[in-house]
């Protein structure tokens, strides 16, 4: 979609800060960070939310989680047993859970401690 951030951002259009790319699935770390580590993982094909990306392509989907899986490790928020120190992985769906770019992502939060409930 040439009117999408995220879309532009794979095409080369918007310069981004890479961290992971495969044949489907970019991620690079976020403009604003939430934390000391944030990365957002996309598919390179666009899909508007996560359910929309399930129903479509279910295979890409699990892609686009075992590539946010490798951001983390490669980050250093996952040792070797598979779960120290930690991270969170957010996706946001529509406005009310504050979705501002309709091309799904996964942010992969970490490097500090995450309080619970969120928001």
């Amino acid at each position: 979609m040439s009117d999408c951030l995220f879309c532009r951002m794979v095409a080369g259009e918007i310069p981004a800060d890479v961290v992971h790319s495969t044949d489907r699935v970019f991620a690079f770390r976020d403009i604003n960070p939430q934390a000391p580590t944030h990365v957002l993982v996309i598919p390179k094909d666009h899909h508007r939310t996560v359910g929309a990306l399930a129903a479509a392509d279910p295979a890409l989907l699990a892609e686009v989680i075992s590539a946010a899986q490798d951001v983390a490790r490669q980050e250093g928020l996952v040792a070797g047993d598979g779960e120290e120190p930690g991270f969170r992985l957010v996706t946001n769906t529509g406005p009310q859970a504050g979705q501002t770019v309709h091309h799904v992502h996964l942010h992969v939060l970490g490097g500090r401690h995450m309080n619970w409930p969120p928001g």
